[in-house]
């Protein structure tokens, strides 16, 4: 199986002892086998190999005196709080087919700060060449160097307190982004009329710079990103829409990929002209009026015929063992768990009550709530 390689943001090495002869592939079943469903799809290894959020997992081993010792590594491409999570998990691993193991976390390496470290000495190296070029002073030189590399600090926005750059009072524009990593990002970068939201919920603060200031929301290129623009949008006169690559998240994006997102912004008017109506079938719409309050699933096949009718409670079990389901209506909410499932079993659309904040939502199901349907396009 092909997985995707992460942008590595760190490197988990781990040390093992086994007391007996083991083979490299023996230890990868072993990792994947004792650490699956510990924490959720969000954090199992599988998953995030899928995703590419973590790279392939590389072992180094040796045997000597019927034990084997080697290295574990793992590149993660995951917030630091996940990544530590993935270490101390691989410490809980307890036997490689009949035999003990110990795994040690020998450290995480940050490569980013190994990356900053080279431009630093770099930096050096330009100087020293630099200076013996032009001959100034010393604590020209220095002050020079140090004015450069200061970075612009965060800064506190509103009585909310909202992460923003130093410039958002005086610039004409404004950059709304989701959180504080992505004004960091930002400042990195030069970009420094930049205010987070720091959540779903529109803060105040938000609103009326939206009325003073040319505004643009640059979001993420994920679900969450897509429910936030959608309440942003409902409260603030947002002129602009940005978003970061498909999958990608604003505090994650180089120089390059910031500076190209910002430059195919699009005005939300044409953005609103340009969002497709939703057409639906005429049973999907009626099973809708008829399932409110009910607690109640249909499952459909691909002409819209009805196979099977549930309990909510029940329809996770009959969604695994039900074959040629194409399509579900049900008075509930769409979990992740659901979508998974629904993926897995390939159907295609599914409808409810509501949709909860699933970490992961298949590009291959059609999803909508029954409000989505009521607004919608009625096929007969």
């Amino acid at each position: 199986m092909t997985h995707t390689q992460p942008v590595a943001k760190y490197i988990i090495k781990a040390k093992f002892v086994i007391n007996g002869v083991v083979e490299r592939h023996d230890i990868i079943g072993a990792i994947f086998g004792q650490t699956e469903g510990l924490f959720g799809p969000e954090l199992d290894l599988r998953e995030l190999q899928k995703s590419g959020r973590i790279g392939r997992i590389n072992v180094k081993l040796k045997t000597s005196h019927n034990k084997t010792t080697g290295v574990i590594t793992i590149p993660s491409g995951l917030d630091r709080a996940s990544t530590a999570i993935i270490a101390a998990t691989l410490e809980s691993i307890s036997r490689v087919g009949p035999y003990s193991v110990e795994v040690t976390l020998d450290r995480i390496e940050d490569l980013r700060e190994e990356k900053r470290r080279e431009i630093i000495e770099r930096a050096k190296q330009i100087l020293r060449e630099w200076t013996v070029r032009r001959m100034p002073s010393t604590s020209e030189v220095l002050k020079e160097v140090y004015e450069a590399l200061a970075p612009v600090k965060v800064v506190k926005y509103g009585p909310e307190g909202l992460p923003a750059g130093p410039d958002v009072e005086e610039s004409d524009e404004v950059i709304i982004v989701e959180g504080r990593a992505d004004v960091i990002n930002l400042l990195r970068y030069g970009i420094t009329n930049v205010v987070a939201l720091e959540g779903v919920k529109v803060p105040e603060s938000i609103i009326k710079l939206c009325e003073k200031k040319e505004a643009t929301a640059f979001l993420d290129g994920d679900h969450a990103g897509d429910l936030i623009l959608k309440e942003l949008l409902q409260v603030a006169k947002v002129k602009y829409v940005a978003r970061a690559p498909k999958g990608m998240e604003v505090e994650d994006l180089s120089h390059d990929e910031v500076v190209e997102a910002l430059k195919r912004r699009v005005p939300v008017e044409e953005l609103l002209r340009a969002k497709a109506p939703v057409k639906v079938p005429k049973k999907i719409a009626d099973a809708v009026d008829e399932l409110t309050g009910s607690l109640e699933a249909i499952l459909y096949d691909e002409d819209f015929e009805e196979i099977e009718r549930v309990p909510v409670s029940e329809l996770a079990q009959r969604l695994k063992e039900v074959e040629g389901v194409h399509a579900l209506v049900f008075d509930g909410v769409i979990t992740q768990r659901i979508l998974d499932i629904a993926s897995e079993r390939g159907i295609k659309m599914v409808v409810a009550d509501r949709v909860s904040d699933v970490m992961k939502r298949p590009l291959d199901i059609q999803v909508l709530t029954f409000a989505d349907v009521r607004g919608a396009i009625i096929e007969e």
